[in-house]
């Protein structure tokens, strides 16, 4: 767990903070930023793996939480795609410099995707995580009953038991709403820098054939699409940690010799 004296905040114009560790890059070396899913935070297996990575390499790390997320202030039902990409965009803009590293697990491979799409000039690369662009049209929606749907329309949320944890997801009409207009797989997006895509076979919450969509979706070249075979949506375990840890260190030396 992180410890509470390496937490910073970040203001935002409403009053809102957002809760940050960032861990700076030695001389020469990359800098990463890691964008969390859906109610996760920068305390997940993945993001603390890559912090340790970080500080054993000289790497630099920034952890943030969304607003709703984790440290950070603001309701969650309140938090919308649009929200969070303005807090991923502020933290791009106001804490750090140069070129950047996005690691986007999950919903925050949709908003790498976005902030790719504002940010290009400012980004070095990107490694997604079972990304999940448009989840809350494509993925979410279609998998809930009619029933569940008029309750949406009619009340406003829904609660959702999780997959991971005894907690529940709270899925907001606004939400729902809200993603439609932050949708990025109708247009190509003009990014040009290597991106690494590691995505598990068994992921019952991204089907690996909607994550593949990234691929032809950003205008570069340089993409890598690995597909796990026995892989879930976590990937988590001690073999996949050492594998996203192989993969930013390999992005990271690609990076610094450009």
């Amino acid at each position: 767990m992180t410890n509470p004296s390496d937490i910073a905040h970040l203001d935002r114009p409403d009053g809102e903070k957002i809760a940050y560790v960032q861990r700076p890059a030695g001389s020469g070396k990359a800098s990463f930023i890691w964008l969390g899913g859906f109610k996760s935070d920068m305390d997940g297996t993945k993001a603390l793996a890559l912090d340790a990575w970080a500080r054993e390499s000289g790497r630099g790390l920034l952890r943030f939480d969304y607003y709703g997320h984790g440290q950070s202030s603001g309701d969650f039902e309140a938090g919308t795609i649009g929200r969070w990409r303005e807090d991923a965009l502020a933290v791009i803009d106001e804490l750090t410099g140069g070129p950047q590293v996005l690691v986007g697990s999950s919903m925050g491979g949709w908003i790498s995707l976005l902030a790719a799409r504002e940010r290009a000039e400012r980004l070095a690369g990107m490694l997604l995580i079972a990304p999940a662009p448009d989840f809350t049209s494509e993925l979410m929606w279609p998998s809930f009953s009619e029933k569940v749907r008029q309750q949406i329309l009619e009340t406003g949320k829904f609660e959702e038991p999780s997959p991971y944890d005894d907690e529940v997801f709270i899925v907001t009409r606004k939400l729902i709403e809200d993603g439609r207009n932050w949708s990025v797989l109708g247009d190509p997006i003009a990014f040009d820098g290597p991106v690494r895509i590691l995505q598990g076979m068994q992921d019952e919450s991204v089907p690996w054939q909607h994550a593949q969509k990234c691929v032809h979706l950003l205008s570069s070249a340089d993409v890598v699409f690995t597909l796990i075979k026995n892989g879930d949506h976590r990937l988590s375990s001690d073999p996949e940690l050492a594998r996203l840890i192989l993969t930013a260190e390999l992005l990271a030396r690609q990076v610094e010799a450009a």
